[in-house]
């Protein structure tokens, strides 16, 4: 099956990777260049959550945009892996680098378990159940006792990179973050544009059809799950040590709901939509505390009007329009 030039949109409104390969590493290379500079003139905590964010959206967009599986429950897999390196930075000692790979791996043998379970449902009997499974975890996490509870895990020490580099100073450790989501960025663009990440298309868009060709579909909804699951681990344990805390809200089904409106908002099936979807919602969360409770209403209302307005979101429509002109 070979890649072919990817439209604005698809019939059901859902955006596709616009433009072609080179387009793309121009554009990562633009990005990597800014979020270089951005520290200098932002405040690096902030950029810090907004990267592993958006390594997370784009976690869950690998899932929905790329192979048409709606998760409620990735919160599982983010929570569960910030539990994970924070537990094993603050009381095993470990540096952070081993409990970050430490809490990835927790989230991929997580995603294992339920994937292997989930992908025998399709559309919203999948959405349920992954989403019972993440409440299970939730309350898990907060019986538990070395979660800590309603308290959580803090003051979660960031300890010295491969034991040389201090991470103690944000500046520092915004690198290293930017290293970390960059890589998991190039990796899930490895996997779009592979034979596997084909398969997935052909099974997202005709499923009967493909299980006609011969693949083994569950096979490989489950080897997608199970990525997904794992990235979305690497953005929760990397999270819990920039902010040195890991709590119920990690894990809490509305984390889930949050990181499907930044796949939604920024563009479902596109390289970068996840990555400005998460900006929007996190710079909202940010900027926006002042008014309290009524941030959730606006990124409620902004949630509607993308849906009305432009379904393939932000990037899909800006994508739509350079082509048009």
């Amino acid at each position: 099956m070979t890649t072919q030039p990817d439209t604005a949109h698809r019939t059901d409104g859902t955006a596709l990777p616009i433009g072609t390969p080179r387009h793309h590493m121009v554009i990562f290379i633009v990005l990597f260049a800014a979020l270089l500079v951005a520290p200098f003139v932002l405040y690096p905590v902030f950029l810090m959550k907004v990267l592993c964010f958006a390594l997370f959206a784009s976690a869950l967009n690998l899932l929905l945009g790329f192979g048409g599986l709606l998760s409620f429950g990735h919160a599982a897999f983010f929570g569960s892996a910030s539990y994970v390196a924070a537990h094993a930075a603050k009381v095993w000692g470990l540096n952070p680098e081993l409990a970050i790979l430490l809490g990835t791996g927790a989230a991929a043998v997580l995603g294992l378990g339920i994937g292997a379970l989930a992908i025998r449902r399709q559309g919203i009997y999948f959405a349920m159940v992954t989403l019972a499974f993440a409440q299970m975890v939730f309350f898990f996490a907060l019986q538990a006792p070395f979660t800590g509870g309603e308290d959580g895990i803090q003051a979660v020490p960031r300890g010295r990179l491969f034991g040389i580099i201090d991470l103690s100073s944000d500046f520092t450790l915004y690198f290293v973050v930017l290293a970390i989501v960059f890589g998991g960025l190039l990796l899930i663009y490895r996997i779009i544009y592979s034979p596997f990440g084909q398969v997935l298309k052909a099974i997202r868009d005709n499923e009967p059809r493909s299980i006609s060709l011969g693949y083994k579909v569950n096979r490989y909804k489950l080897a997608m799950f199970v990525m997904s699951a794992t990235l979305a681990g690497l953005a929760g344990a990397t999270k819990a040590l920039v902010f040195q805390l890991a709590s119920l809200t990690d894990v809490y089904w509305t984390m889930s709901g949050e990181v499907v409106l930044m796949t939604l908002i920024g563009g479902m099936g596109t390289i970068f939509g996840p990555f400005v979807g998460a900006a929007v919602i996190v710079t909202m969360q940010n900027y926006f505390a002042g008014f309290g409770a009524w941030v959730t209403v606006l990124q409620g209302l902004i949630f509607v009007i993308s849906v009305l307005l432009f379904r393939e979101g932000i990037v899909g429509v800006l994508a739509r329009w350079t082509k048009a002109r």
